[in-house]
């Protein structure tokens, strides 16, 4: 991945899912269910809060996601481990 890559935007869908579209067009979709038994518990409390999940937005310029100031994904991660979309 380019280092000039970043989040364009996000969005949340069903079932711990994320649509998400970086700067150079590409649409990936992110299982945050992967996350859940590593880290620590630190994503738990998206599985168990559905408005928390809905909350999501793009942080710091792009260089990932977050739900507050506790629970982020880097936009590496993102890239790295999402599914690109099919348009």
């Amino acid at each position: 991945m380019s280092s000039s890559i970043r989040v364009r935007e996000v969005e949340p869908l069903n079932n711990l899912m994320l649509s998400v579209l970086f700067t150079n067009g590409v649409r990936k979709r992110y299982d945050v269910k992967q996350l859940l038994p590593e880290y620590n518990g630190m994503f738990m409390p998206l599985k168990d809060n559905p408005p928390l999940f809905k909350s999501v937005y793009v942080d710091c310029g792009g260089c990932g996601i977050a739900w507050n100031e506790d629970i982020d994904i880097s936009e590496w991660e993102l890239w790295e481990n999402g599914e690109t979309e099919k348009e």
